[in-house]
């Protein structure tokens, strides 16, 4: 049976460790407003973007340069039917070796193209995986949601249509 969660992948020319490194560095690569630790089992941080996302994580699984999976606690969304789409879902990131380069793959278990937000979610996701974090990793410098600018195109239509 395939999977519908949306996934990404990346392949670096970067160790496991600075890999490892990137992810757990979220204001790095997802957004300069996290509030909370990012970087060990059982950490919880929250994400907001103005009023219309918001999430609290919790690190359930850290291995060091393998994987980190997030639980969504919590999850709100201003522009969906069922505000809370993303509860209970995880974000995986799993870390290897392949023919000597580290590959990054990311997964969003539970969001599937069944949920109003997957377009949305998988254009955000997108950016923030194959652009941001993979910047903060080959260079040292992502592209994350500076505080209160919307970074991707339907952040700005999503943040138009409430105004």
């Amino acid at each position: 049976m395939t999977t519908q969660d949306f996934t990404a992948t990346l392949l670096v020319d970067q160790s496991p460790q600075e890999v490892f490194d990137a992810i757990t560095n979220v204001r790095g690569w997802w957004s300069e407003e996290i509030e909370g630790n990012t970087s060990k089992l059982n950490d919880e941080f929250a994400y907001h973007f103005e009023d219309l996302h918001r999430s609290k994580l919790k690190l359930i699984e850290v291995i060091p340069n393998k994987k980190v999976v997030w639980l969504v606690q919590d999850n709100y969304f201003k522009f969906t039917e069922d505000k809370t789409e993303w509860t209970g879902t995880k974000v995986r990131f799993e870390i290897s070796t392949e023919g000597g380069k580290t590959k990054l793959v990311f997964t969003h278990i539970g969001l599937t193209p069944e949920y109003e937000c997957y377009e949305v979610c998988q254009e955000g996701w997108s950016n923030y995986i194959l652009n941001s974090l993979h910047k903060l990793i080959t260079t040292g410098k992502g592209h994350p949601n500076a505080t209160g600018v919307p970074r991707t195109e339907s952040e700005k239509v999503q943040r138009a249509r409430s105004n």
